[in-house]
C-alpha cells in the first residue's frame, strides 16, 4: 500500500528521514562494538549478559525476521542457521540457542556476523527507499530495538571487564554527565486524578499506553538521586548488615550473594573504587549511586525513613526534578504489570514486553549510557528485583505533603488567627541560617559566646559523662561550633546525629565537620526535630547523648518545652543523657539590646521570614511596609520577636488575602529566660532529673546534664 498521493510529499521526506536514522543508528553500534577485540566480544561474563558479537547479530536479525524476509521482494536470508543462533526469546519464530550459553558460540566468527550486517543494511536501504506506511511503525520498533542493545552492548561489556583481574577501561575518556547542583529537598505534589502513560505522536512501546487516569495521595518526592556518599553513609551505619531493613527475599539475596557494596564497587584500603567504562576509579561521593537491585533500593529507603515512588507518581513529577534521564535508571516500587486497556500487538512482535508482566519491578528515566532521545517521561524500563547490573540507582519518595506544604499551612493558620503568628522553625532557610550565625558574632548577643565560654570550662567535666562509643544526638544543629567543643573534649563519640529542618544548614555543617573528624561517622536527619520518631541507624544501639545548645528551648512555652522534652526522652531513651544549654532571667535593657540589635541583623533575620513566603509560597509581602520589634515580656519572663506592619494593608498568599491594620504585628519568636528552680520543674515534666548544672558569671548563662527519671 503506498501512501495518498495528497500525502507524497509529507511520506517521502518521512522515508528519507527514516533512511538516515538507519543508516546513523546502524553505524553508532559499530562504533560502540569499534574499541573491543574480537575476544572481547565473543565472552559471555554471566547468563543476564550476552557477547557483544551476538547483540550485533540479533539486532541485525530482527530487521531480517521482521521486516526483510516478509516484505522484501526476492530477499535472500544470509544465513538460515543465523534464525536459530541469534532469535532471543520469539516463540512465534522458533527455537533458539539457550540465553546462559551464547558465549559459546565461537562460530561464526566476527567477520561473518559483520558481514551479515552489511548484506542486512544493504537490503534494508533498499526497502526504505519505498518503504509502505504500514511498515512505518515496525522500522521504528527495529530502531528502538537496537538503541536498548547499544545500551546492554555498554552493561554487559562493563560486567565483563569487572570480572577481569586486569580491571581494563572500555574507553580511558568516558566522562559521566554533570551532577545534580540541588540539595536533596523534598518537592510536595498534591496528588488527585492524574493521567500517566503515552498518548498521540510519537514512537513508544507499547507497554507505555493506554494513557490512563491514576489517582495519587499527597507525595513527596526527592529534587535529586540518592549519592554514593548518601550509600556510603548507609553502609557505615550497618545496612547490609541489619536484616531489618530489608524484604525477605532481599535479605535472602544479601546473605546468599554475600553483597556488602553495590555491583562495582571495591574497598582500596580504607578507601572505595569503581569500575567504570574509564576503567576502576575512586568513588565520587556526589555522584549518584547506581548498580544497586531493587532490593537494596528498597532497603537503603527504609533506613532513610521513606520510600521508593510509584511509577506513577514518577511520571507525574518528572518535569519537576533534576537528574530525571540521563544519569541512572530508577527504581520504582511498581510492579511490571499491564495498564488498563493493554492489548499485546498482533503477531510474533507481540511478544516484545507483554509476556514479561510477572516477577519484575519498574524503572524510571534513563541512564548515562542510555542513547540520546532514546527515553522519554513514559517509558518503561523492568528488571528483575535481585540484577544490578544495568545502571540503576534511586530517588526516595514520602506520604503526605511536602516541607513547603508545613510552611503553606502553619501560615494559613498562623495568618488566620487573631493575633497573628509564624513559628519560628520557618527562619531557616538557607539565608535564615547564615543570618542567625551573622547575630551570634554581634556584640549584643551575649547568649553565643558566653554559652561557648561555659561549654569549654566544662568541657572536660561533660566528657566525663559520655560513654565509650556514643552517639551525639544534637536537635537544631545550626554551624556546629559548639559540636566541636563536644567532640574534641570526648573523642569517644563515634556516630554524630544532627536533627535539623535546614538541608543547606545540615549539609554545609556537616562537609565541614566530616573534613576536622575523618573518623566520626555523620548521619543527619533533616526533620523538625520536634517531630523525630526515630533515629538513623547509625545512631541506634549505642549510648546515646543528646545536645541541645543555643537556649532554643527558650522558644517554646513552658508547656511546650515539657513536651519536647518527653518527646526527646522517648527519642533518646531510658539509658540516655541530655546536655542543654538555656539563658537565665536577667534585666530587661540587657535581653532587648540581644534581639534588637544597632547593626539591624537580627531585623534582617526577623524580616528574611516574609522573603521567604514571598520566594516559596508566592506571596505578595512588601518588606518595607514591616517593622522589626523586640520587647520583653516581664508577666511571662521571655523577649518577644514580632514584625509590626506600618501601614493598613492587604497581602496575598495563594488564593487567600490576609488584612493588616496599621501597627499590628506577626507574633515570630519567644525567648524565655528561666529561673534555675523554674527550669528543673520543666524538666522534671518531661521526665528528666538534673545530674550536673553548670551557671556561667553575668550574663548568666547554664548548662545542665539530664538524666531520665527512673
Amino acid at each position: 500500500m503506498n501512501a495518498p498521493s495528497d500525502d507524497a510529499p509529507l511520506w517521502a521526506a518521512k522515508v528519507k528521514t527514516a533512511a538516515a536514522r538507519y543508516a546513523a543508528l546502524r553505524a553508532r553500534t559499530l562504533t560502540l562494538a569499534a574499541p573491543l577485540s574480537a575476544e572481547d566480544q565473543a565472552a559471555q561474563s554471566m547468563p543476564d549478559a550476552s557477547p557483544t558479537k551476538w547483540h550485533l547479530g540479533h539486532t541485525t536479525w530482527f530487521f531480517e525476521t521482521f521486516l526483510l524476509s516478509p516484505n522484501l521482494a526476492g530477499y535472500k536470508p544470509f544465513d538460515p542457521v543465523f534464525t536459530y543462533l541469534f532469535n532471543s526469546y520469539y516463540e512465534a519464530v522458533g527455537a533458539r540457542q539457550p540465553r546462559p550459553e551464547r558465549g559459546l558460540l565461537t562460530r561464526p566468527p566476527l567477520e561473518a556476523v559483520l558481514a551479515y550486517r552489511a548484506h542486512v543494511d544493504a537490503a534494508m536501504s533498499e526497502l526504505l527507499r519505498d518503504l509502505p506506511p504500514s511498515l512505518d511503525g515496525l522500522v521504528s520498533l527495529g530502531l528502538a530495538h537496537e538503541e536498548q542493545h547499544q545500551e546492554l552492548i555498554l552493561m554487559d561489556i562493563l560486567h565483563l571487564f569487572s570480572r577481569s583481574p586486569l580491571s581494563p577501561a572500555y574507553d580511558p575518556a568516558w566522562r559521566e554527565p554533570a551532577k545534580a547542583d540541588a540539595p536533596a529537598r523534598l518537592l510536595a505534589f498534591e496528588g488527585g486524578l492524574v493521567e500517566i502513560g503515552h498518548e498521540g505522536a510519537g514512537f513508544a512501546f507499547d507497554n507505555e499506553g493506554p494513557r490512563h487516569k491514576v489517582h495519587l495521595e499527597p507525595y513527596r518526592l526527592s529534587e535529586r538521586l540518592v549519592t554514593n556518599g548518601e550509600w556510603l553513609e548507609f553502609m557505615a551505619a550497618g545496612g547490609y548488615a541489619q536484616p531489618r531493613w530489608w524484604l525477605s527475599e532481599g535479605w535472602s539475596t544479601v546473605q546468599t550473594e554475600g553483597w556488602a557494596a553495590p555491583l562495582y564497587w571495591r574497598r582500596d584500603g580504607d578507601n572505595w573504587l569503581e569500575m567504570t567504562l574509564a576503567g576502576r576509579t575512586p568513588i565520587d561521593p556526589a555522584a549518584p549511586v547506581r548498580h544497586v537491585s531493587y532490593y537494596e533500593a528498597d532497603a537503603y529507603a527504609a533506613w532513610a525513613g521513606a520510600r521508593l515512588p510509584t511509577e506513577a507518581e514518577w511520571e507525574h513529577a518528572a518535569g519537576a526534578m533534576q537528574q530525571a534521564c540521563g544519569q541512572v535508571w530508577q527504581w520504582t516500587r511498581s510492579s511490571y504489570s499491564p495498564y488498563p486497556r493493554f492489548t499485546p500487538g498482533a503477531g510474533a512482535v507481540g511478544e516484545y514486553n507483554g509476556k514479561f508482566m510477572v516477577g519484575q519491578m519498574v524503572l524510571r528515566g534513563g541512564a548515562a549510557i542510555t542513547p540520546a532521545g532514546h527515553s522519554r517521561p513514559t517509558y518503561r524500563n523492568f528488571f528483575y528485583p535481585h540484577q544490578r547490573w544495568m545502571a540503576a540507582g534511586l530517588r526516595l519518595a514520602r506520604d503526605g505533603a511536602a516541607e513547603e506544604g508545613d510552611l503553606a499551612r502553619d501560615v494559613a493558620a498562623g495568618l488566620s488567627a487573631s493575633p497573628k503568628t509564624l513559628p519560628p522553625k520557618h527562619f531557616y532557610d538557607a539565608e535564615g541560617s547564615k543570618l542567625f550565625e551573622a547575630i551570634c558574632d554581634l556584640p549584643e548577643y551575649y547568649l553565643t559566646r558566653t554559652e561557648r565560654s561555659l561549654l569549654e570550662d566544662i568541657a572536660p567535666q561533660l566528657a566525663a559523662r559520655i560513654p565509650d562509643g556514643a552517639a551525639l544526638v544534637e536537635f537544631g544543629s545550626g554551624a556546629g561550633i559548639k559540636t566541636r567543643i563536644l567532640l574534641d573534649a570526648a573523642p569517644q563519640i563515634e556516630v554524630y546525629a544532627p536533627i535539623d529542618i535546614s538541608r543547606d544548614a545540615l549539609d554545609e555543617a556537616n562537609t565541614a565537620l566530616a573534613a576536622a573528624y575523618p573518623d566520626l561517622t555523620i548521619t543527619a536527619l533533616a526533620e523538625d526535630f520536634t517531630k523525630a520518631l526515630d533515629l538513623p541507624a547509625a545512631a541506634q544501639r549505642r549510648p546515646k547523648v543528646g545536645f541541645f545548645p543555643g537556649s532554643t528551648i527558650g522558644n517554646f512555652t513552658p508547656a511546650a518545652a515539657a513536651a519536647f522534652l518527653r518527646n526527646a526522652r522517648d527519642l533518646l531513651g531510658p539509658q540516655s543523657l541530655l546536655i542543654i544549654g538555656f539563658d537565665l532571667a536577667k534585666d530587661a535593657g540587657v535581653v532587648e539590646a540581644a534581639y534588637d540589635d544597632p547593626a539591624g541583623v537580627t531585623a534582617a533575620f526577623n524580616k528574611n521570614l516574609l522573603k521567604r513566603l514571598n520566594r516559596e509560597l508566592g506571596a505578595d509581602f512588601d518588606l518595607a511596609a514591616f517593622d522589626h520589634r523586640a520587647m520583653w515580656n516581664a508577666a511571662e519572663s521571655r523577649i518577644e520577636m514580632h514584625l509590626v506592619s506600618l501601614r493598613g494593608q492587604t497581602v496575598h498568599i495563594g488564593g487567600a488575602a490576609y488584612r493588616f491594620a496599621p501597627g499590628e504585628t506577626i507574633h515570630t519568636e519567644n525567648a524565655y529566660k528561666f529561673t534555675p528552680q523554674g527550669f528543673a520543674a520543666i524538666a522534671g515534666q518531661g521526665g528528666w532529673r538534673v545530674v550536673q548544672a553548670h551557671q556561667s558569671p553575668d550574663p548568666a548563662f547554664a548548662i545542665y546534664v539530664l538524666a531520665p527519671e527512673t
